[in-house]
């Protein structure tokens, strides 16, 4: 077993802890094509894809997975059209007020990971710094929702920071470096989930997902549930993760 398996747990029993992923990410794909198959304006998919958001939230919950990232928005997704950005703005506002109470009450820990372009209603901002505020103290389940996130930018990030804090050259290694990262308590990601069937990193917390195992499955965000998503988790615990090593008894070598 890795050392990244020795640090979280999960799936849906309790006789595979084993195996049960940590961290999962998802990647919230497709809400546009959900709303043209249904000749419906792409917000229409935006806003169905709320209920997807709280099932997902809760299955991950229950199946005691102990850190959950979520991708909202990233930093490319300024390039949309701003009609299309105003409503997703607005639309995140409404589902984190309407929602805070229920993740509070569920113990979970909210975090938002980017949140730095001036371009956020200020009125949203706050928002994320009150939900922040709020759950920091819950230890339930972390949830991190990347919004206006970059994988690049955090690790150009991180280097600046690096630089600015005198770190020498040769000291700089993979756990320095780690540190410097937004929200560096958080593990690597043991699985991510990709909606919609397209397979892409969209530049996701590039750093985390360096050993991630992923899954795509063709259903459309909003139409994905809770029995998809413990799916996903079934299928993560056959995956065999070695992390660059080899199984036992390979080519008859005896098991160390």
């Amino acid at each position: 077993m890795g050392p990244r398996e020795r640090n979280g747990g999960g799936t849906v029993s309790a006789a595979s802890l084993r195996t049960r992923p940590c961290h999962v990410a998802c990647v919230m794909d497709g809400n546009g094509r959900w709303a043209q198959r249904r000749s419906l304006p792409r917000t229409s998919g935006h806003r169905a894809a709320e209920t997807t958001v709280i099932d997902v939230i809760e299955a991950a919950r229950t199946a005691g997975v102990k850190w959950l990232s979520l991708y909202a928005f990233s930093t490319e997704n300024w390039q949309r059209p701003t009609t299309e950005v105003d409503f997703l703005m607005h639309l995140v506002r409404r589902v984190v007020r309407k929602h805070a109470p229920l993740l509070h009450a569920r113990g979970i820990r909210c975090r938002f990971l980017g949140v730095t372009d001036p371009r956020i209603p200020a009125a949203l901002a706050r928002d994320f710094a009150d939900l922040t505020t709020l759950t920091d103290a819950n230890r339930g389940m972390t949830l991190t929702v990347a919004f206006d996130h970059g994988g690049r930018q955090d690790i150009v990030e991180a280097a600046r920071s690096l630089i600015r804090s005198g770190v020498p050259a040769d000291a700089v290694d993979e756990r320095h470096f780690a540190s410097h990262l937004p929200f560096p308590d958080t593990p690597d990601v043991d699985l991510v989930i990709r909606t919609s069937g397209e397979q892409r990193i969209s530049n996701f917390m590039l750093w985390q997902v360096a050993y991630a195992e992923w899954m795509f499955p063709p259903v459309l965000w909003p139409d994905f549930r809770a029995p998809h998503f413990l799916e996903c988790l079934r299928t993560y615990q056959q995956r065999d993760r070695r992390f660059g090593g080899v199984p036992p008894h390979v080519n008859g070598d005896p098991r160390p």
